[in-house]
């Protein structure tokens, strides 16, 4: 019984520093690029789109489909970049608190 409380209040604390971790995502920043930067696309660790620079150069132009495709492909690869980096922040906030599960997603708790 007692090791039942104490996993309890194990999971209490990993649910809080959690709730803290989610908070810091807001802070933490990720830039993507296509088109050799001709298209950036700005994401927090939330994978938000916060920013969308469209170069000058791309307006007027009669392919809407480049225009389309640049601004698709900046925005996945930002999109991967924010869960990386979220992924990263996420494991090394939650180090030492949890033991190794393997297929264990902590993203998914959040």
């Amino acid at each position: 019984m007692l090791d039942m409380m104490k996993m309890m209040g194990k999971v209490k604390e990993v649910q809080e520093k959690m709730k803290i971790t989610k908070e810091e995502l807001d802070n933490l920043f990720v830039e993507s690029d296509s088109g050799a930067g001709l298209v950036t696309a700005r994401f927090n660790g939330n994978k938000e789109l916060l920013e969308l620079k469209i170069d000058d150069s791309l307006y007027g132009k009669e392919d809407k489909e480049l225009q389309k495709d640049l601004i698709i492909a900046a925005v996945n690869k930002g999109i991967k970049a924010a869960e990386d980096k979220s992924k990263e922040h996420l494991q090394k906030a939650t180090q030492g608190m949890l033991p190794n599960i393997p297929g264990m997603d902590l993203n998914s708790m959040m």
